[in-house]
């Protein structure tokens, strides 16, 4: 019976997860670790390191119960009965595969630290979003020096969409568990379920093979990044033709077999996994020598990149062809509404593009400003000094030239327009880069409306 459970990785994963299983899992005592005791001290602060709607409360019910934010320790490893690896897995950066497979570093780290200090029967998880067959590299390190099988080692992958974690970890549409089909891999399989049956119903718990879960992760990613490049490539159609991107969604979507969700056309996905985990799959496929299944996945990205510079460049073109020291309100630098994560977003893109035309950019966000203004540190020559970080929307857009709109928060839906408009420079512009905005309200206001996949509003 598991009573101690450990998670190696304080970050947007580990923590949300461990909070929310000790919260419906109160007989079960959580330990979450990190090397980072900077990280720790957040979580064990009024103010968390992570955004989630809903996760604040969580913490604090239990927090200091049976979930402890600590340093890692050998007595902390030694005592677990189940072990979480939820550290980063980020795109590598150096040797083979850099730019496509994932930098394992930190999680062989993890597990020779496991193997150093866990005692003979812990269950390892794999948490993190990992190449397929990690699982196995893992179960090689931690039974290779004792030999025979001591560890049993799962792969239990997230499926969380930052903004709704909480909400998606209360009522999950699966929860998968891969083990190996030996006995004692199922029997693992099945205690590391019984956590989850604490609030999950048993028919929303798979199991399957330690290789089908851990590719069924990418492919998920993989499909929900392949849905947001198909529909923002019908957006640069549309803009040629006069047809509405939005009038194409909601038609292609109302098809059962197809559905709406994931088809708003915008400058396109971020977030840590999506670039990540497609490359991933790539350099899989290449490895596995299926390099036309490598391109096709790989075009999914560049579809992507394609969108942020077609969006600067419709910037570029409206402006009269330069930005250099004009001001821009940057309205939303997280990748999406409703977290302050900002990896990958492409609002750091549309921001470096245009400092490279240099413009003057004045960015506000409702959570990420932070995060934002460590993403814009260090900029070469005096790009930095040219940006501005304003928690005040009405102040970021005072004395701009252009509303430059990057994230949905609807916070931005329900600001007085009519009072910006009067603040900003004419003729005044609005590039909606997500379709949020009321564009005919906007155009009668007397703004320039540059949306994704429509046709613009122009007063000249």
């Amino acid at each position: 019976m598991i009573r101690n459970i450990l998670c190696i990785g304080a970050g947007y994963v580990g923590g949300p997860t461990m909070a929310l299983i000790a919260d419906r899992c109160p007989d079960v005592r959580l330990t979450v670790v990190d090397i980072n005791p900077d990280k720790i001290a957040q979580w064990n602060s009024a103010r968390l390191p992570v955004f989630e709607p809903g996760l604040e409360e969580v913490v604090r019910r239990v927090r200091g119960r049976n979930l402890t934010f600590a340093p890692i320790t050998p007595e902390a490893i030694a005592a677990a009965d189940l072990i979480f690896i939820c550290v980063n897995t980020p795109t590598k950066e150096y040797g083979e595969g850099a730019g496509m497979a994932s930098d394992l570093q930190y999680w062989e780290q993890s597990t020779r630290t496991i193997l150093a200090h866990a005692k003979p029967g812990t269950i390892v998880v794999e948490k993190s979003t990992v190449p397929v067959r990690t699982a196995e590299a893992v179960s090689r390190i931690l039974n290779f020096e004792r030999g025979g099988t001591h560890f049993q080692v799962l792969s239990n992958p997230e499926f969380l969409a930052e903004g709704t974690a909480v909400r998606d970890l209360e009522a999950p549409d699966r929860v998968l568990i891969g083990s190996e089909r030996s006995e004692a891999g199922q029997a693992a399989a099945r205690e590391l379920g019984w956590v989850y049956e604490h609030w999950v119903p048993k028919e929303r718990i798979l199991y399957t093979s330690v290789w089908s879960s851990e590719l069924s992760k990418l492919a998920a990613n993989a499909f929900l990044a392949q849905r947001i490049s198909s529909i923002n490539s019908l957006s640069a159609v549309c803009e040629r033709t006069d047809a509405d991107i939005t009038e194409i969604s909601r038609a292609v979507g109302m098809d059962p077999r197809i559905g709406g969700r994931f088809l708003e056309a915008g400058i396109g996905f971020g977030g840590s996994c999506f670039r990540k985990d497609i490359q991933s799959l790539a350099y899989l496929c290449r490895e596995a020598g299926l390099a036309e299944v490598a391109e096709y996945w790989l075009s999914v990205v560049r579809m992507n990149d394609y969108q942020v510079a077609r969006f600067v460049k419709a910037i570029l073109d409206s402006l009269f062809n330069t930005v250099a020291d004009k001001q821009l309100a940057i309205f939303g630098f997280a990748f999406k509404p409703e977290t302050n994560d900002t990896r990958d977003a492409p609002a750091l893109q549309v921001c470096l593009r245009l400092l490279q035309e240099q413009a003057r950019l004045a960015v506000t966000d409702p959570q990420a400003l932070d995060n934002a203004r460590r993403d814009l540190s260090g900029l070469p020559g005096n790009a930095g000094e040219r940006v501005s970080y304003e928690p005040d929307p009405y102040r970021a857009a005072s004395g701009a030239h252009a509303l430059v709109l990057l994230t949905q928060w609807r916070q931005f839906k329900a600001l007085d327009y009519e009072r910006i408009y009067a603040g900003m420079h004419k003729p005044a512009f609005v590039f909606d880069g997500r379709n949020l905005l009321d564009h005919e309200e906007l155009f009668r206001l007397g703004f320039n409306v540059v949306p994704i996949g429509k046709a613009p509003r122009l007063h000249f």
